[in-house]
């Protein structure tokens, strides 16, 4: 398993188009994809739990992954989420 946590900046947080994008890239890479939000467990390959978190402004997350491509798909999150500005 391979975990970063990162903190997102985007005015906006993650609503609908940003999580579309998130999605799209999540389902790029074959391992299981979580992100942790305090106690809550997010399946970043599903729109509607992404949206359901509420994902906002300054919250700190951590994304991790387990799988052949882990690190790959957690920087590969993690990149998008600090780039996103929308």
């Amino acid at each position: 398993m391979y975990a970063k946590e990162v903190t997102i900046n985007n005015p906006t947080g993650l609503h609908a188009r940003p999580a579309t994008q998130l999605v799209r890239e999540a389902e790029k890479y074959q391992s299981e994809i979580r992100i942790i939000k305090e106690n809550m467990v997010i399946n970043p390959k599903s729109i509607f739990n992404v949206l359901a978190a509420g994902l906002s402004q300054g919250i700190a997350i951590t994304v991790e992954a387990e799988g052949t491509d882990e690190r790959e798909a957690v920087d590969s999150l993690c990149r998008f989420i600090e780039d996103l500005k929308e």
